[in-house]
């Protein structure tokens, strides 16, 4: 699970490149319940989005010309400098070198060498999001990749992570499980599948890391997505042990998933 006790490359903040903050914000609002809050003058335009008062990610305008809409996560670690080197030694390519965010600490975004963006936070006065694993709060992170042990290989080397492989149900595949360093399973944040270049058309054949949003209710959240200008990818389908699920992608082409995870 994702809690808000983070731990060295666990997921502590996810935020979303759009072309339009406003219309961002009211498409979440309609299938998720957010509430926007502007992160004041200076921010160049960033808006946090809270679910039930606590901040749980945010918006900001794409900050690449030939950028696509698309979600990014964030994963925590001590020295943004080092993670930085450990990307560049590992294959992967540094996008956004480290730099300091208004005295709230430190970001850097990367790319694996499959094309997979994800981005690192070194937190000081600002942790991350404040909820995690309840409606509407990021539950699970996930990669899609044309290279699952090259993926494998990178992340390891570049957060240590723990890896388990499960075989899905019906010859799905191999489903990797990720923990942090050290952690045990309860700690489990996230997962990797691989799959062929033509099943990624959103990134033009490149990985792919996405955000899965936790939902009281599958169903209702769904059917509220293309009624506010998104698109019903895949589902709502029920997952065996998981619970159920939908793929989506908002008004403007980024990609997200909605569960409602099965009953303890």
């Amino acid at each position: 699970m994702i809690t808000t006790d983070f731990l060295t490359g666990s997921p502590c903040w996810v935020d979303l490149g759009a072309p339009d903050t406003d219309a961002a914000a009211r498409f979440y609002r309609s299938v998720l319940g957010w509430e926007a809050e502007s992160a004041g003058p200076d921010a160049g335009g960033y808006t946090f989005f809270k679910s039930g008062g606590r901040t749980i990610g945010a918006v900001g305008p794409l900050g690449e010309d030939d950028g696509r809409p698309a979600w990014m996560v964030y994963y925590s670690v001590p020295d943004a400098e080092a993670t930085a080197a450990a990307v560049e030694k590992a294959g992967g390519t540094v996008r956004a070198a480290p730099m300091e965010v208004m005295g709230f600490g430190a970001m850097a975004q990367f790319s694996d060498p499959q094309g997979g963006m994800f981005a690192v936070w070194q937190p000081k006065s600002f942790p991350g999001f404040e909820a995690a694993d309840t409606h509407g709060a990021l539950n699970w992170a996930e990669l899609w990749t044309t290279d699952a042990a090259g993926a494998r290989a990178f992340y390891d080397q570049v957060f240590g992570w723990s890896f388990e492989d499960t075989e899905l149900p019906g010859g799905g595949g191999t489903y990797t499980l990720l923990t942090p360093a050290g952690a045990g399973p309860e700690r489990m944040h996230g997962g990797m599948m691989e799959m062929p270049a033509e099943n990624l058309p959103l990134t033009g054949g490149d990985a792919d890391w996405h955000p899965v949003f936790q939902v009281d209710d599958c169903a209702a959240a769904t059917s509220a997505v293309e009624p506010a200008g998104g698109s019903v990818l895949m589902g709502p389908d029920d997952a065996p042990g998981v619970g159920r699920l939908s793929v989506c992608t908002d008004a403007a082409g980024a990609d997200f998933v909605l569960l409602e995870p099965a009953p303890a």
